[in-house]
């Protein structure tokens, strides 16, 4: 006898969230390669213009993701509601972030630029109280404001001189970068997924590459790269590892995780990167960098606590 039952209804499927404690290992991995790669990115633009190096880690990365999601048979065209999350990790936080940073770490020390690049908390707070109306504890203010006190530490202004053109535009380039990173964290926090950031990723990535690509063909003479076999082992890190890997798992992380949270844990990156620029590249490490150091970890530290309550 067949079963007179009423059919279910349609289960709506929804895309993929981590759980937790893969989202923070997912961030304590982006945080390593992110903060090594600040030396990396000093040593390749001796080697070539700072643009066609962009362009280059993003081809790489958009390669590496589109065969990954082929292999794994997770490349599909991406619905029309993901669209604006599509231009926005793809336009700034690969794009105009990526461009920024790797023209102002011409003219600032490896370590400084990573520093000012990661003074995204400032404007991640404001943003996150705004349009996320993310609740801040006791716990999560304070660490923001020692992660912040550490930040105001180690930027100490008469550290270079203000009269250079080009320190100038590397500094404030840095700033920027910081904030148009914000925006973006705050939008992927608030947008309703129907994709995964693994199936949106090739597509935000190979939007940034044709923009940046773009820009470098039009701005920049590629006959001026110096190609050699550390330029090279150099370019794979960037694209496939730091730039195809990192971006997907920070934009996982930023959908996992609070707004406010990410940002404050993402100040470790500077802190890898001092310490990486003083081992590789020697640049000094100094009292007023281990200062900050230590009111930066002490931020982490109370933003850990407050997330295990």
């Amino acid at each position: 006898m067949p079963d007179a039952s009423p059919p279910k209804p349609a289960v709506k499927k929804t895309s993929h969230i981590v759980t937790r404690p893969m989202a923070l290992t997912l961030l304590v991995l982006v945080i390593l390669l992110w903060g090594v790669n600040w030396p990396v990115m000093k040593q390749v633009v001796g080697h070539m213009p700072p643009v066609s190096f962009v362009a280059s880690r993003l081809l790489l990365g958009a390669v590496s993701l589109l065969i990954f999601t082929a292999a794994t048979r997770q490349l599909r065209l991406p619905s029309r509601a993901d669209l604006p999350v599509i231009f926005s990790v793809g336009c700034l936080q690969m794009g105009a972030f990526m461009l920024m940073i790797t023209i102002a770490v011409q003219h600032v020390p490896a370590g400084r630029a990573g520093i000012l690049a990661y003074t995204t908390p400032l404007w991640v707070v404001p943003l996150a109280l705004l349009f996320l109306r993310e609740r801040v504890g006791w716990a999560k203010a304070g660490g923001l404001l020692v992660g912040l006190a550490g930040v105001a530490v180690l930027f100490n202004p008469a550290a270079f001189d203000w009269t250079q053109r080009p320190v100038l535009l590397g500094n404030g380039l840095l700033m920027l970068a910081a904030f148009v990173w914000a925006c973006n964290i705050v939008h992927v926090r608030r947008h309703r997924w129907v994709g995964t950031p693994l199936t949106l990723a090739p597509w935000q990535m190979m939007l940034a590459a044709l923009i940046v690509t773009i820009v470098a063909l039009v701005t920049e003479d590629q006959s001026h790269i110096d190609w050699s076999g550390q330029l090279v082992v150099l370019l794979i890190f960037n694209g496939p590892i730091a730039t195809a890997f990192g971006f997907w798992a920070m934009v996982t992380v930023n959908r996992a995780l609070p707004a406010i949270t990410t940002s404050l844990a993402m100040l470790g990156v500077p802190v890898v990167g001092l310490v990486s620029s003083a081992l590789w590249l020697h640049e000094p490490l100094t009292v007023t960098n281990l200062a900050g150091l230590g009111l930066i970890g002490g931020g982490l530290v109370l933003v850990a606590l407050s997330e295990r309550r």
